[in-house]
């Protein structure tokens, strides 16, 4: 599960996206993020806390970029362009506040057919996309981690069933 959102956040995004790390890793699933600061580590935080295993793709050349939480670091030497393949490793997308690098992957994310979920609360691009249409893709809303994560995991089960 691949969860995006901003290197700057404020408190509530932060507590938001630790939640949705946890709910993640108490479900199983495998925590893919961009592996630096704000959102990325505040998820890999809750991840790591409920035992599971993070991922972070990283846009320079150092796994000493990763925030301390992240298990694999894989850099890229990508810039923002490592925002394809961070949301390409996911079955799903959770977006938890986020700036303009956000809105990209999430952008991308569509493109892929990946599903997207939007934490409405948790303010910026996830606010400004949550129950949203682009053209045939839509843009999931949730009010709360649980909810966010839940249709996250129900959404990619579902797109995995329908490709086999």
């Amino acid at each position: 599960m691949t969860v995006v959102g901003g290197s700057r956040a404020d408190e509530r995004a932060l507590r938001m996206a630790e939640e949705v790390g946890r709910l993640v890793a108490q479900r199983g699933g495998i925590l893919v993020t961009g592996g630096r600061g704000g959102v990325m580590e505040a998820a890999c935080r809750g991840a790591k806390e409920a035992g599971g295993l993070t991922v972070g793709i990283l846009p320079g050349e150092s796994r000493e970029e990763a925030n301390p939480y992240v298990d694999v670091a894989l850099p890229t030497g990508l810039g923002n362009a490592r925002n394809a393949p961070t949301v390409l490793a996911g079955d799903a997308v959770i977006v938890v506040g986020g700036e303009a690098g956000t809105l990209s992957e999430v952008g991308l994310a569509l493109a892929y057919g990946k599903p997207v979920v939007a934490l409405r609360p948790s303010g910026g691009v996830a606010e400004l996309l949550a129950g949203k249409r682009i053209g045939a893709y839509a843009v999931e809303a949730a009010d709360t981690p649980e909810e966010a994560v839940s249709k996250a995991f129900e959404l990619a089960l579902r797109a995995r069933k329908a490709l086999s």
